[in-house]
């Protein structure tokens, strides 16, 4: 098959991941806008730092364990887009809401509503990507995939904090202006899931099934996946720091929320290539750089943090794109919803149960939550390496 020929075959693929991609710039500008003031808004509604962490870690925990359910659905019954197509209206329907919340109970349901939203549709999503990554190139796909996701990661947490610089701090006004993208996204969808109603049919030629079940390497890579996800900080519990310790203006806390997911979405770009590449051990080195965020953030001043939450940005890009990648090779093609879910509950478990420790240590000791924030991003390292090794001896 000569390039040009290739070219053309995976062309229904890229436009495929392209559209995807463009519906997620739309959902992440929706739901990111309302994450980069989620701990402000709780902290204004009355919660408290333990009570923020535990409610953005119960959010992830719901919402990451619930892909268990929806990833193995999904495999089952080949109903990939209906689900997909729920978990998303879900998400965009509740974040305008927060809107409407007089008190950080229900603030608090919405925006675990909302993690549920984004748990349920997720690894259905993922799947059908990978379907369509076969022959382009998983890295590059998921990578490019998640570069628009995360520059509208950007420029969503960009209009709120204009919303709140007009309104002098409106939070209301800010949550209900995300209403225009949330609507402009489920659209999108509807023309997707027209142009594309058999993702999976978009790789050229039969799928190449390896193994029955999920195999040995996975389950390796994901216990490594879990000790990076435990000394994860989740950004409402990061800008709730800064407003207690003053170190950023409320003003300012979106905007570097911002400058991390342009960080995100470029090093996505550019990282999924090198993985395509390279592969997995290209994780070593970023889980390393990655861990830095935490000192930074934590103990630094104004310009230290703004280097910490480029490099959480580094991380949370990592994350959602090369580890995803990372599945698709090792998973047989009709099990792979079911392997994403698993992967994200376990990865969820880990985050929630890292954020109950981050969220006592924040008040407690700073330099402690640094310490287990490091040593638990960096105890993946061995993990990854054995990855490697398996994979380099055919598993």
């Amino acid at each position: 098959m000569t390039v040009r020929e290739r070219v053309t075959a995976a062309s229904p693929a890229l436009k495929f991941v392209l559209m995807v991609g463009i519906m997620s710039f739309f959902a992440d500008f929706t739901y990111e806008g309302s994450r980069s003031i989620a701990g402000p808004y709780l902290g204004m509604l009355g919660a408290g730092a333990f009570t923020i962490s535990v409610i953005g870690g119960t959010g992830e925990f719901i919402g990451y364990n619930i892909r268990l359910f929806s990833g193995r659905r999904a495999d089952r019954t080949g109903r990939y887009w209906p689900i997909t197509i729920g978990g998303y209206v879900l998400q965009m329907s509740v974040v305008p809401l927060l809107a409407l919340a007089g008190n950080w109970q229900l603030a608090a349901l919405l925006i675990i509503a909302e993690r549920i939203g984004k748990g349920i549709r997720n690894p259905p999503r993922d799947a059908m990507l990978s379907h369509a990554a076969r022959d382009i190139g998983y890295g590059w796909a998921f990578g490019v995939h998640e570069a628009l996701d995360q520059f509208g990661a950007l420029f969503g947490p960009l209009l709120v904090a204009l919303v709140l610089a007009v309104t002098r701090h409106d939070y209301k006004i800010a949550f209900a202006s995300l209403a225009v993208p949330a609507a402009i996204m489920l659209s999108l969808l509807a023309v997707a899931r027209l142009l594309y109603p058999r993702p999976q049919d978009l790789a050229a030629g039969p799928a190449q099934v390896t193994t029955e079940g999920l195999p040995r390497v996975f389950w390796v890579y994901m216990a490594g996946a879990a000790l990076a996800a435990a000394g994860f900080a989740d950004f409402p519990l990061i800008s709730y720091h800064f407003q207690h310790a003053g170190t950023v203006a409320p003003a300012l806390t979106p905007v570097f929320y911002a400058v991390a997911m342009a960080v995100s979405g470029t090093g996505s770009l550019i990282l999924g290539r090198i993985f395509d590449r390279a592969g997995i051990g290209v994780l070593i080195p970023l889980t390393v750089v990655a861990a830095l965020y935490a000192p930074l953030a934590f103990l630094g001043g104004f310009w230290a943090i703004l280097v910490g939450v480029s490099l959480w940005g580094l991380g949370m890009g990592v994350q959602e794109s090369l580890m995803p990648a990372a599945i698709a090779p090792m998973v047989s093609p009709d099990r792979r919803a079911s392997a994403y879910g698993l992967f994200t509950g376990m990865y969820g478990t880990a985050w929630v149960l890292g954020s109950i420790v981050i969220g006592v240590l924040v008040n407690v000791s700073l330099n402690g939550l640094v310490a287990f924030c490091m040593a638990s991003e960096l105890a993946a390292i061995p993990f990854i390496l054995a990855v490697r090794r398996r994979l380099r001896a055919g598993n």
